[in-house]
């Protein structure tokens, strides 16, 4: 099917590098029937028609891969081994149970009514 026909003004969607998103944008130059710049129409920011296409993938953090890996290789039946040895009372480490959240302002209160 051949492409469609665009006038200058048409709409057509197109990733914006400004905005990172798949937004409505607004034909500015045609070049023998082909888009060749675009308007986006939200920072209307004047930019090459990207046919859609761009902005890179974000890459798993090196961090993640890493969970993942040690996640993968805890089987099941070890899960609860280790649950049962952090609820040692011997451990130096264990949190305490904190106390009620205090609330700590710079200013002043001012005293409560009674009544």
């Amino acid at each position: 099917m051949a492409e469609a026909a665009y006038r200058l003004g048409d709409l057509i969607d197109d990733y914006c590098p400004r905005c990172r998103l798949l937004l409505n944008h607004a034909v500015a130059s045609l070049v023998e029937n082909n888009v060749v710049k675009v308007i986006c129409q939200t920072c209307y920011s004047e930019h090459p028609y990207l046919h859609g296409k761009g902005g890179k993938k974000k890459r798993p953090s090196r961090r993640a891969t890493l969970f993942d890996q040690v996640l993968s290789k805890v089987s099941p039946s070890a899960a609860p081994a280790a649950e049962s040895a952090q609820d040692s009372p011997d451990d130096p480490k264990k949190k305490r149970p904190s106390a009620e959240a205090r609330y700590i302002s710079r200013h002043k209160s001012k005293p409560r009514r009674k009544g």
